[in-house]
């Protein structure tokens, strides 16, 4: 058929090279109605009004004319004029009347998906611009969605809007921006049967991480009721991720969950002129997950299909950005959009550029960052849009939520705060195509922050961000990550951060020397695992507090593990499939004391540095039932997930008895070393095992010197004592032949010998000093990667090693 000329084109006749003819929204979903549904993908149906039609319209009303005569005088920098204008062109099409065989055309569609559906069917109209979703523009977004809409009528007049939203005043202003002419870009329109996600959940989902542009997961936002919520930032949804080449392999590989307060959430209504409303959603819902982990990992494998999909048709890696729905009535996940991701799959990761803040002020508020840089201006708290007139460039913007007609002044913020919203509302997404750092969901941005104040903005340290008072000191370094030296010796990092994992494997490296379990478990979890497990011995008051952190996990126990197994497979996950060598918890007494009900269930202790720590908690009794919940976080990110590349590392082991032991532990919880290629390795930190190091590696696969502790117990120095600091130097010779000589017995033995301590970090020679006695492996933290390998691929050099 000639499909250039028709006004309506069903989703079964239109494929990915329809843009033109029905835009990028319409031809996506064509293209996956017709290829992916039969490969389980399920979309439902519906069909395009075409930008031929739209076209049609225009010149037979004379509303083209009319809107090219407004626009002769446009100044989208003059606000006033620019809202002026924007409003006569919407008036001038809404006024006219629709050609009496277009409308006949849209009206007997409309009848066709009733047969197909149902009498009077309920259907999503949406805009689809002709130029969305182009390599440097993304118009999807700027024009208006209408949902329940039923009758042939409420649907002519949703079409007519939508015309008319191709010139709302933040579209005018976004084409201009861009170099665009008002007419180059047509307008066609989506018809879809709508998914009663009204009665459930709906959310987006991308196949790519929205923060760092990670590649290899799939990240989904979830909320109760219709998507608009999600969209627009209306509520702070779950956020899930889903590890791609661990779920291709078929394994259960959800490897982070976060609960959102979701407080409204949007439902149909009875109410003709207004088809939608929110409501509230009670506590113990928004307490709860909104999908089920077998929901999680269907929707993320409808999202590597599309990816996959795009991808081969494009010849290269293509991300996508999709919208999902619940049909509350069946129970059926749905697909309702997918585009392209535009940003993240543009990005250079051959230069790294970070943020630095070098002091700090008084905290205003935090919440979810969007991007990783810092800004700082004078604030202005706008609470509503027709304010924006009073808004200079250069200051933060401080709201309770952005929707597209904010658009004009978010490109001159110099950052941007909201009360409500997740990392894929629409104030996340329009901050990350103009790069401005983002802080959203803060709860409460707009009273906290006060307007007028100078304040910085800082979404510098993973995923959470920080809004302080006063213009604070910040650095940026940019590292060129093109031409790195390669090493013989294995350069790896200490990572402790799960938040920071995607970010940081970027860097070149080997993978992972130690993965701190300590941030996750204070971080994350905050309470002591045995006020988990023993909840009647605690006050009232701590119950109540482990009550509200417990929320949404089926038992105390399970919340331990579940959060402690996420944390762990994060990072892993980012290193995939290189080693991630995984330091069981290594807590003090003092610190864990520090955990919420923690007094209850530990020892006072006059040294805690030479205490009831590592290895000796782990058998102990008193301490066993909560290592056991460890063993299980741990199996289930090997075993479930499938992240079979976490080696586990033992610290503070410091006799062959308490090896054995601490075998046997992980034996009863499932750990078996060698059973699916699990390695168990010990750390190298007291004089004991240099001594014993033969004996010791007959037990485990291999050792990880901690050069902070071999350095306290051989000099007799307590490392957090000022009183001795100055004798305290992983430089001094006693050391080092420590450390040459277990190097030497793990060559001779062929095991596996790394150092994770921080001496090779902090000192570049001791860094060389270890490649010259033949070490295997250096972990080192991330920002000295780059500038150590550098120096140690010139040693190497030297030693003739290449």
């Amino acid at each position: 058929m000639d499909k250039t000329n028709a006004w309506i084109l069903w989703f079964d006749q239109l494929g990915i090279e329809d843009v033109g003819l029905v835009g990028g929204k319409n031809a996506s979903l064509g293209e996956m109605y017709r290829l992916l549904t039969p490969k389980g993908v399920p979309i439902p149906n519906g069909f395009a009004v075409t930008a031929t039609a739209y076209r049609h319209f225009l010149e037979t009303t004379g509303a083209r004319q009319r809107v090219a005569d407004i626009l002769k005088d446009l100044d989208t920098r003059d606000l006033s004029n620019l809202q002026a204008r924007g409003r006569r062109c919407r008036d001038a099409i809404l006024a006219a009347e629709f050609p009496d065989s277009l409308k006949e055309a849209i009206i007997e569609g409309y009848r066709n998906m009733c047969i197909q559906y149902g009498a009077d069917c309920d259907t999503a109209v949406r805009s689809s611009a002709t130029a969305e979703d182009l390599p440097d523009a993304s118009f999807a977004g700027q024009q208006e969605t209408f949902l329940n809409v039923h009758g042939h009528a409420s649907l002519l007049e949703s079409c007519k809007k939508c015309f008319a939203s191709l010139f709302t005043d933040r579209a005018i202003s976004y084409r201009q921006d861009k170099g665009f002419d008002h007419f180059s870009i047509a307008l066609s329109i989506g018809v879809q049967k709508m998914v009663r996600s009204d009665l459930a959940a709906s959310g987006v989902m991308f196949s790519i991480d929205t923060e760092s542009g990670f590649p290899d997961a799939v990240f989904i936002n979830a909320a109760y009721g219709l998507g608009e919520n999600v969209v627009q930032g209306a509520v702070n949804p779950d956020e899930y991720y889903v590890h791609k080449p661990t779920l291709r392999q078929g394994f259960r590989s959800v490897i982070s969950k976060n609960i959102g307060d979701k407080k409204i959430k949007m439902i149909y209504s009875t109410d003709t002129k207004l088809p939608v409303k929110n409501v509230d959603v009670s506590l113990e819902d928004q307490r709860r997950y909104v999908l089920s982990e077998d929901e999680i990992l269907a929707l993320a494998r409808y999202a590597v299909t599309i990816e996959d999909h795009y991808s081969a048709k494009a010849g290269h890696f293509k991300p996508m950005d999709m919208e999902w729905a619940k049909d509350g009535k069946t129970g059926q996940l749905f697909i309702v959009q997918a585009r392209p991701e535009t940003i993240h799959s543009r990005a250079d990761h051959t230069v790294l550029r970070t943020y630095h803040l070098q002091e700090h002020g008084p905290l205003l508020a935090s919440g979810n960052s969007v991007g990783e840089r810092i800004g700082q201006g004078r604030v202005n708290v706008i609470k509503n849009v027709h304010e924006i007139n009073n808004f200079r460039a250069g200051e933060v913007l401080v709201t309770e939520m952005t929707d597209p007609d904010w658009e004009p002044i978010m490109k001159i913020a110099s950052a941007i705060v909201t009360n409500r919203g997740g990392r894929t509302c629409h104030a996340a997404i329009i901050s990350r195509e103009l790069g401005i750092p983002c802080v959203v969901g803060t709860g409460n941005g707009t009273e906290s922050i006060l307007h007028g104040q100078d304040a910085t903005v800082d979404c510098s340290s993973g995923a959470k961000g920080y809004i302080y008072k006063g213009i604070l000191k910040f650095g940026i370094e940019e590292l060129d990550l093109k031409g790195i030296p390669s090493t013989k010796t294995h350069i790896m990092m200490n990572v402790g951060n799960p938040e920071q994992a995607f970010d940081t494997s970027f860097l070149p490296n080997d993978g992972v020397g130690l993965a701190r379990e300590e941030f996750i478990i204070t971080s994350f979890i905050k309470v002591h695992p045995l006020a988990l497990l023993s909840p009647a011995k605690l006050d009232s008051e701590t119950r109540k507090q482990i009550a509200v952190l417990t929320a949404g996990h089926a038992s105390n126990s399970d919340f331990y593990v579940d959060r402690l197994a996420w944390g762990v497979a994060t990072i892993a996950a980012a290193f995939y499939p290189k080693p991630v060598i995984l330091r069981l918890a290594d807590f003090k007494t003092d610190e864990y004391a520090g955990l919420i009900g923690g007094k209850l269930f530990e020892p006072t202790e006059d040294n805690p540095m030479m205490g009831w720590r590592g290895a000796s908690r782990y058998y102990d009794p008193n301490y066993a039932p909560a290592f056991q919940l460890e063993c299980r976080a741990i199996k289930r990110v090997r075993d479930e997930m499938g992240l079979s590349n976490v080696e586990l590392l033992i610290p503070m082991c410091r006799t062959l008895t308490e090896g054995r032991k601490v075998l046997g532990e992980l034996d009863k919880g499932g750990l078996r070393r060698g059973e699916n290629g699990l390695k168990v390795h010990v750390m190298c930190e007291v004089p004991s095992n240099v001594i014993l190091a033969d004996e010791f590696l007959d037990l485990f696969d291999g050792m990880s010197i901690g050069s902070n502790d071999l350095t306290q117990f051989t000099l007799a120095v307590d490392r957090n004592s000022a009183l001795v600091a100055h004798v305290y130097d992983e430089r001094n010779d006693a050391v080092k032949k420590l450390v040459g000589q277990v190097i030497d017995v793990a060559n001779r033995r062929g095991k596996y010998i790394g150092i994770c301590g921080q001496a090779p970090s902090d000192y570049p020679e001791f860094a060389e000093f270890l490649v010259e006695r033949g070490i295997q492996s250096i972990s080192l933290n991330p920002d000295t990667v780059v500038k150590t390998r550098i120096k140690l691929a010139e040693k190497e050099r030297q030693l003739g090693r290449w």
